[in-house]
């Protein structure tokens, strides 16, 4: 698999690298005044679209017929037709990063498209979430098991998308998590599906070669669409598949995006807010305003640059906190259930001791 990493990342990196270079002028759209601009200049937001070009050669290339060089078993019909389900989803964003000009419900029609397309063309359906009395129910109802699939693979990407205000964030979380995905693949013998997010690892790391430290583009819109509909499509694949892994690990795998955007949601309505409306008040938001100090440069910019990349790694040691228990605990349910409590429980104490400015001293850099 590690040709398929190699073939995914040089891809990726050069596509990055020509969107970079050749898409300057549609980042002059994206308003100095939005709540979400954490950086000066003018930067493309087309890393996505890198993204999803590194990991579709990947995919193809593992789907190759024959005496199946790279030992996936992944037949190039099934690859293809999965790129082809996520691409309306993908093209909606990256039109978004374009123009600016697609609204919130139509990019969400857009993944909950591509969420049924693929629970259609693969046959996938969420029949277990560790409740008897519900899988029950689930079960007696065929086409619940498949609306649970497509909200779960139609809602994460705007659960990354979410999480995508920093540079190396969100591509970082996606790394972690799909490395997550392929040992617990790969410890049931399921080396499609390792292949799959491997591919994704490898497009994901040709992209933060000019996201981080440097900033040079962003993921935008795209970016966080691959890496949310590549990543659940991983998840309910492999709950589905093999019974000895617990649905709770894709749940606390995938805890810190998901409960971000729960959270935002409770947030904004508590406020007699729309939860579409965009604000600065993330969990990442905060610990760049409250708890990352002034760094020392000589311009603005540099100074800016400097807090962005500085806040990133807090929440990467954030998001650890329930990666590395659910690949340690993926095939126990109750020590999982644990953990997302955990981790909620945390999730809230830190929101609000930074809102009330009592962060202790050894956080502060």
């Amino acid at each position: 698999m590690i040709a398929l990493i190699i073939i995914s990342f040089f891809v990726a990196a050069f596509s990055v690298q020509v969107f970079m270079r050749r898409a300057r002028r549609h980042a002059r759209i994206y308003g100095a005044d939005m709540p979400q601009r954490f950086h000066k200049g003018h930067v493309p937001r087309l890393g996505g679209a890198g993204i999803l070009l590194g990991m579709g050669a990947a995919w193809l290339a593992a789907g190759i017929t024959g005496n199946d060089p790279f030992n996936v078993a992944w037949p190039a019909k099934i690859s293809m037709l999965t790129l082809l389900c996520i691409l309306p989803a993908v093209l909606g964003g990256i039109v978004e990063d374009v123009t600016q000009k697609v609204q919130v419900r139509y990019r969400l029609g857009l993944t909950m498209g591509s969420a049924l397309l693929l629970c259609w063309v693969l046959g996938l359906g969420v029949a277990r979430t560790g409740f008897e009395v519900l899988d029950g129910w689930l079960v007696a109802i065929p086409f619940a098991t498949v609306l649970f699939a497509a909200l779960a693979i139609g809602g994460l990407p705007h659960a990354f998308n979410i999480i995508d205000g920093y540079n190396g964030l969100a591509g970082t979380v996606a790394v972690l998590v799909c490395l997550a995905i392929s040992h617990v693949a790969l410890q049931v013998g399921d080396r499609q599906l390792a292949a799959m997010v491997v591919c994704l690892v490898g497009a994901t790391m040709g992209f933060l070669v000019w996201n981080y430290p440097r900033g040079k583009i962003f993921a935008g819109d795209g970016g966080a669409y691959v890496w949310g509909m590549v990543i659940a499509v991983a998840v309910v694949t492999l709950v589905q598949r093999h019974r000895v892994v617990s649905p709770w690990f894709p749940m606390l795998l995938l805890i810190y995006p998901v409960w971000e955007t729960l959270f935002s949601i409770y947030r904004k309505l508590a406020r007699g807010q729309s939860p579409g409306t965009a604000d600065a008040l993330h969990f990442h938001q905060l610990i760049f305003r409250r708890i990352v100090r002034v760094a020392l440069a000589d311009d603005e910019a540099r100074q800016l640059l400097a807090r962005n990349n500085r806040t990133s790694p807090y929440l990467w040691m954030f998001a650890a906190m329930s990666v590395v228990p659910a690949v340690l605990f993926w095939n126990n349910t109750l020590v999982l259930m644990f953990f997302c409590l955990l981790f909620v429980t945390t999730y809230v104490g830190a929101y609000l001791m930074i809102v009330r400015f009592k962060v202790p001293r050894w956080l502060r850099p």
